[in-house]
Formats: C-alpha cells, sequence, structure tokens
C-alpha cells in the first residue's frame, strides 16, 4: 500500500496530544489547570481493575478504558456545547480511528490495530457488559474530578452542571460508589458554609 507507515512511531506521537489536550467542560467552567484527556483515561483504567464484579473481564475493560477516547487525539474533546450532533460525533470519531489504524500503524501491526477499532467500536455500541461497565466508569471519573475540582476551590467553583451524568450510571454497583461521591461532595459543602460563616463571625 503507497504511503503505508513503516513503524508505529506517528502513532506513539499522535497519543501526546492526549496527554496535552485538556477537557474540554473544564475549561468551559475555568477550571485552573484542568486535567487532560489522558489523565481522565489513565483513572479510569486503574478504577476499571478494581471491578467487583467477577462475570467482567477487568483486562479487557483496562484496554477498553484506554482506547476509548483515543479518537479525540484527532477530532478533540467534543461536547454537547460545541453544537454538534450525536451523529457527527461519531462519524468524525469513526474517521479518525480509521486514520488512526489504517495509516498511522504499520501493516504489520494489523491484528494490533484491528485489536484497538474493535475495543472502540465494543464501547461505542455498548455491545458487551465490559463496555457498559466501562461506560459507568466513565460517568463516575467524572464525578470525582468534579468533587475533587469544588475541593480545590474551597467554596468558589460549583460545578453542580456536571453531577447529572449521575443519573446515566446504569450498574448497582457503580451507583453505589456514586452515591458515597455525592454524599461526600454534600459533606465537603457542608463544612464551606460552616467555615465561611465562622469567617465571618
Amino acid at each position: 500500500m503507497s504511503g503505508a507507515a513503516k513503524s508505529p512511531l506517528a502513532y506513539f506521537h499522535l497519543l501526546t496530544r492526549l496527554k496535552t489536550t485538556p477537557r474540554t467542560g473544564w475549561v468551559n467552567h475555568n477550571v485552573p489547570n484542568p486535567e487532560s484527556i489522558a489523565d481522565h483515561m489513565y483513572r479510569m483504567g486503574m478504577i476499571t481493575m478494581l471491578c467487583p464484579d467477577a462475570t467482567i473481564n477487568k483486562d479487557r475493560c483496562v484496554k477498553i478504558a484506554l482506547v476509548h477516547d483515543v479518537a479525540e487525539a484527532i477530532v478533540g474533546d467534543i461536547t454537547p456545547l460545541d453544537g454538534v450532533s450525536k451523529e457527527d460525533k461519531h462519524r468524525l470519531e469513526l474517521e479518525a480511528m480509521h486514520k488512526i489504524t489504517k495509516e498511522l500503524l504499520p501493516p504489520s501491526m494489523s491484528v494490533q490495530s484491528d485489536e484497538i477499532m474493535s475495543l472502540w467500536e465494543e464501547y461505542e455500541n455498548c455491545s458487551t457488559k465490559e463496555a457498559r461497565f466501562v461506560k459507568d466508569v466513565d460517568k463516575f471519573e467524572l464525578l470525582l474530578q468534579a468533587v475533587e475540582y469544588e475541593r480545590a476551590g474551597k467554596g468558589d467553583m460549583d460545578l453542580e452542571q456536571f453531577y447529572g451524568v449521575y443519573n446515566a450510571i446504569k450498574l448497582d454497583f457503580m451507583k453505589e460508589w456514586a452515591d458515597e461521591v455525592l454524599k461526600e461532595k454534600e459533606e465537603m459543602w457542608e463544612e464551606f458554609k460552616m467555615a465561611k460563616a465562622n469567617g465571618s463571625a
């Protein structure tokens, strides 16, 4: 194939963008030093390793978590506020995945590139219990990060808009983890209020 990659080096360099591109939602809310796409994916991978459901293949979940946002290295972190439909977002990301797996990875790595594409499609289609679990982890990690940014803001940062993602979490044990995060959030804001009241007394 003319122009085919001879090594995966270009792909490795592309992954740098995931390390340096901040997550759009936090940027739009003026969060200082927002996490990168890779930051988000890394913690997702670590969370999936602790899946309490023995019927879920944790190793596959880690791979899905690592791959699920890789298209954003090309298209960026598209959010609902960008005015891009779900259909167009999927099309753009699919085109990016084809570029990654068919152009940036060499033909000699077709097995690996096919696996990357398969993992991405599995997540997008939510076609397995592993994909459904990772979908929940994606939302749960967002909740965790929102609480952590609010804590760093010491009462001056309200990210309430992001907590609606809680309602999209499906699995019971993930709901339990999310409930813990929301309880932590409530207690944290009570502490902020008390500190502010004491400071103004």
